[in-house]
């Protein structure tokens, strides 16, 4: 099965000739600026189209698309909600002991005795380091800052983590 970034959605039009105002969720917005193309997804029914990239810039916040062949406001009404998404392989590459965020949904997660403590469920990003949202059924959520302090080890492929729970962390 294929896989794919999401790394925005289209959340308006900007101006009167066809261009998209988009909220990025990546962390580098210039990204946009590497690509030759991106698929636009339905979140519905999960179906792609593929629009070529002709110029990228920025407004504010906002990445603003033009798009190969949509070319006034009324095209790119139609885009409005649709999530923007890249192939894998089209993904910005890893350093070691680097890991995609998705791949960390669902993770076990152990404390540094082996207890097991919860799953990772949501993923917070707050500008310094990101937040693991672990939640246990019986015993709330836990918030652990994603730092070296915490996060002891990653094993993206048997889906565990170990952390090292710090004085002053406690249930929610």
């Amino acid at each position: 099965m294929d896989k794919y970034f999401l790394i925005g959605k289209v959340v308006n039009t900007q101006g009167l000739k066809g261009d998209v105002r988009v909220v990025p969720s990546t962390y580098d917005k210039h990204r946009f600026e590497l690509l030759d193309y991106i698929l636009l997804e339905n979140p519905a029914d999960k179906s792609r189209v593929k629009y070529n990239i002709d110029k990228v810039w920025y407004n504010k916040t906002f990445v603003i698309l033009k798009l190969e062949g949509v070319n006034d406001i009324a095209i790119a009404e139609r885009l409005k909600n649709l999530d923007i998404v890249i192939p894998e392989e089209l993904g910005s590459p890893l350093e070691d002991d680097e890991y995609y965020i998705r791949d960390l949904y669902d993770t076990d997660v152990y404390d540094e005795n082996g207890e097991m403590l919860g799953k990772i469920v949501d993923i917070l990003s707050t500008g310094s380091n990101d937040v693991y949202i672990i939640e246990n059924k019986e015993k709330g959520e836990l918030l652990i800052p994603a730092i070296k302090e915490c996060i002891k080890q990653v094993d993206i492929e048997n889906r565990k983590m170990i952390i090292h729970v710090m004085e002053g962390l406690e249930w929610q």
